[in-house]
């Protein structure tokens, strides 16, 4: 699942609301500091969770969400703001979505969440090829590339992550995962294609964090998940025209991919076979991982 069709939402704002973003951008150390320190902060409110006290899910703040998930709705909502926070010479995008899965067990979804190599089925259009680099001891590498037209524009990102897991008992888990490299494809498709380096290029996408929660109970297991991106910055003249589109845009997309999931989900009950990522085999709730930095 992760930060799936999310973070091209982003991607289409930038490119349709803003056609002079068009041009080369490049990510500043102010930029990676503002990045690094929100991520920490993040990750820190992810384990305040654990805390005696404190609700594992987002979900279990409001009986209302938990009804209306029951009820089948996909809920998304803003986890800073209107859902972005300006930083020097940037955006950070934060949001977080969830939704119910009836009958489904715990197994069931982490089997299929890891499942990187499905990521190009399951996630498709956006996502044209994924691949299970490595798994150890609850940590998975694995590659992603994305794929996005927006006015006659192609663009093409290609990340690679490293994810760890954290069972918390024998109904919780989350899983941390953060874009170990993310380089901007020029030209995809054509003769002249060419990966960019790291933090060069349009800037429409720097760098990606997702942080997913699973909780088995009521029938069922409950999944969250936490989107967060960073961006280069919207000229404020823009601003006006971009920050509805980025609030709609982000808000329907990882709805998206969320209703994937879950259809990912129920399809593989119906036709079960063998996850290609072998990090649920090695990792099952109750070991030996049950919370740290990340």
């Amino acid at each position: 699942m992760k930060t799936a069709n999310f973070l091209f939402g982003l991607l289409a704002v930038m490119v349709a609301a803003a056609p002079q973003l068009t041009h080369g951008a490049e990510l500043k150390p102010v930029t990676m500091q503002a990045w690094n320190q929100y991520v920490r902060s993040a990750d820190a409110h992810m384990r305040e969770r654990l805390d005696p006290g404190h609700q594992f899910l987002w979900t279990d703040e409001s009986p209302d969400r938990r009804a209306r998930l029951r009820g089948g709705e996909i809920l998304v909502e803003p986890m800073t703001g209107l859902g972005t926070r300006r930083v020097p010479d940037g955006l950070i995008h934060h949001w977080v979505g969830a939704l119910f899965i009836p009958d489904a067990t715990l197994e069931s979804v982490l089997a299929f969440a890891h499942d990187y190599d499905r990521y190009k089925e399951i996630y498709r259009p956006k996502i044209v090829d994924s691949k299970l680099l490595g798994c150890e001891d609850g940590q998975q590498q694995y590659s992603v590339l994305w794929l996005n037209n927006v006015l006659f524009v192609n663009a093409a990102l290609n990340s690679q992550y490293e994810a760890r897991d954290f069972p918390v008992d024998q109904r919780r888990w989350y899983n941390i995962a953060h874009a170990t490299s993310a380089q901007e494809i020029e030209s995809y498709g054509q003769k002249d294609e060419r990966a960019l380096p790291p933090g060069q290029g349009n800037g429409f996408i720097w760098r990606l964090q997702s942080i997913a929660r699973y909780e088995e109970r009521d029938g069922g297991v409950y999944v969250e998940l936490e989107a967060i991106g960073l961006t280069r910055d919207i000229p404020f003249s823009l601003r006006w025209l971009a920050n509805p589109l980025v609030a709609r845009l982000s808000r329907s997309t990882l709805a998206t991919s969320l209703r994937q999931t879950r259809e990912g989900v129920a399809a593989s009950a119906r036709e079960p076979r063998v996850a290609a990522s072998c990090g649920i085999r090695a990792f099952r709730p109750g070991g030996a991982a049950t919370g740290g930095d990340y």
